[in-house]
């Protein structure tokens, strides 16, 4: 992220809301600056603005950060999650983890097919993709043939915990399988051994 565009992301964090008349201010710009960055922010669905009602007449708008703009920030999910999933191992052996992962699978497994189960497998693989998105994976997906896809993926949303227990990523790739049930779906790249993305080719059975 820009200078500019991260400045008016943490001043956002740490003022609440702000107008573009004061955040100009603080970046020592004109509001017509500070508007354009945060239509820019917006547009990305990392910042939204909200009427606010000042004294009479029509309501202002402020601008404050949406939940996945709150996600720059600095979080300790990792180190919790390796900690917790230290301590399962500790307690329960690798058996308790397999347990763990299965138990999250199937659950995701539920609430993708949510979205997927009863649409042509072109837009099943469209709908994977946004959903693997808004988890935080950023991926996209192309057609390659008739019935052959390849799913990207160009984040780790995971990758810390990933790289200590790989067994994550052979449930990750089991769910897709679960969620595109009647089709093929094999990992032909892999974030954690080296590779830049994750792909996926997906493909009709027969």
């Amino acid at each position: 992220m820009r200078n500019t565009r991260r400045r008016v992301v943490e001043l956002l964090k740490l003022q609440g809301t702000m107008t573009t008349e004061e955040l100009g201010r603080k970046l020592r710009i004109t509001s017509m600056g500070a508007r354009g960055h945060l239509i820019n922010l917006e547009r990305e669905g990392l910042v939204e603005r909200q009427p606010e009602q000042r004294g009479r007449g029509r309501p202002s708008y402020v601008y404050a950060l949406t939940e996945r703009g709150d996600e720059f920030f600095p979080r300790t999910y990792d180190q919790l999650a390796d900690s917790l999933l230290d301590a399962l191992r500790s307690l329960e052996g690798e058996a308790g983890l397999d347990r763990l992962f299965e138990r999250r699978t199937a659950e995701l497994e539920a609430q993708y097919r949510v979205h997927l189960d009863g649409k042509p497998l072109r837009d099943r693989v469209r709908k994977l993709a946004q959903i693997r998105t808004a988890e935080g994976y950023m991926a996209n997906w192309e057609r390659l043939a008739e019935d052959e896809f390849v799913l990207r993926e160009h984040n780790c949303a995971i990758c810390q915990v990933a790289r200590r227990y790989r067994q994550v990523c052979s449930y990750e790739l089991e769910l897709f399988r679960r969620a595109l049930p009647d089709v093929e779906v094999s990992r032909q790249q892999h974030i954690i051994p080296g590779d830049q993305v994750c792909t996926y080719l997906i493909r009709s059975k027969g």
